[in-house]
């Protein structure tokens, strides 16, 4: 069942500090509250020692700190953590725990499930419930930091959902991972299946985040019918949108980049991605197929079909990466491990999908 009770996890220091107050208290004890919280990752109020015990006691009978239970956590033979959550519902979602030699990451959902219906996308194959809330957002990042030695010090939404669907609540988020955890607005990355009104919304705010695009054609016909969404707006309206968004905060952009053999691994795709890209101060980060069963039988290419792909990129010097791969025993791509789940996050029937070579 869910609990009843308010979680403090999504509140800035400010409204805790109004609950304290309202509660008799001296302004000063939310302060301590949210230190607790976001900096030290408490889980309880019985963990706040400086606290005193009838405030914690009053404060445990109407407040919860966090949200989120989890449902399934699993450790990968590359050290990745995937972690199955939520609020007492059985709405499942996502978080993921990338350590790396040099920095550890987490990747975050932004809702349960996913509308966009990206045809090679294991989320988009489960449908769509809702919106998450700033403080189930902001909870993934503090049950992932529990998991971790080392300081969680990057953030990624790309993990369950189109962030840009849930803005308000994404940029409270993000708020408060910079204010009261003391996140890097430079560590954060905001991935977007290409919503444009909502990428220019979130070049307004003039925010130092990196933007990330998942472009996977530079052709319309292709994309289309890999992500519905180019139907709305096609690739030159939200490429064009990516320079805006660029030219707003000065920050690089990327350009997600998933190839799927036969389909968007072609050399006249690779030197058509190249001419749009050119003169945007960005970076295309090549994703061979994480296999995902769909109606539609994509493959991943071969070595020699990636390597080609890049060499033509770099020979038109376009500033390329390609994706370090992470989790495949633990069903680390988005939505594989929610799909697998008794509870919430069945999957709707898809008509198969024929892409033209």
């Amino acid at each position: 069942m869910p609990d009843q009770r308010t979680a403090l996890v999504g509140l800035t220091s400010r409204q805790i500090q109004d609950i304290v107050v309202g509660l008799g208290e001296r302004p000063f004890r939310g302060s301590q509250i949210a230190g607790w919280v976001y900096r030290k990752q408490a889980e309880s109020f019985e963990e706040m020692s400086d606290l005193p015990a009838a405030l914690r006691q009053k404060l445990s009978e109407d407040f919860a700190v966090s949200p989120l239970q989890v449902a399934d956590h699993r450790t990968s033979s590359d050290g990745v953590d995937k972690l199955l959550v939520h609020k007492g519902d059985g709405q499942v979602y996502e978080c993921v725990l990338l350590p790396y030699a040099d920095r550890v990451s987490c990747c975050l959902s932004s809702q349960v499930g996913c509308p966009m219906a990206c045809t090679f996308c294991a989320t988009g194959l489960g449908g769509f419930d809702r919106n998450l809330t700033v403080g189930e957002i902001v909870g993934q990042y503090l049950l992932l930091q529990r998991f971790s030695p080392r300081r969680v010090g990057h953030v990624v939404f790309m993990g369950m959902g189109e962030p840009l669907l849930n803005l308000e609540n994404l940029l409270a988020a993000i708020r408060i991972l910079s204010t009261e955890v003391g996140l890097s607005l430079r560590h954060i990355t905001v991935s977007t299946v290409g919503l444009v009104p909502q990428i220019d919304r979130l070049a307004a705010e003039r925010l130092p985040i990196h933007l990330a695009l998942s472009l996977h054609s530079p052709i319309d016909e292709v994309r289309s019918r890999l992500m519905p969404v180019n139907n709305r707006w096609p690739v030159a309206e939200v490429v064009e949108a990516m320079r805006r968004y660029q030219a707003a905060t000065g920050r690089k952009v990327t350009f997600e980049y998933l190839l799927i053999d036969q389909t968007n691994d072609t050399p006249e795709q690779a030197e058509h991605l190249a001419r749009l890209v050119k003169g945007l101060s960005c970076v295309v980060n090549l994703i061979p197929f994480n296999y995902v069963e769909t109606p539609n039988g994509f493959r991943r290419p071969g070595r020699e079909r990636v390597a080609e792909f890049r060499r033509i990129l770099e020979s038109r010097r376009v500033n390329v990466t390609e994706r370090v791969e992470r989790g495949h025993d633990i069903a680390a791509a988005c939505g594989q491990l929610a799909g697998q789940h008794a509870g919430r996050f069945g999957r709707r029937p898809m008509a198969p999908l024929t892409v033209a070579p």
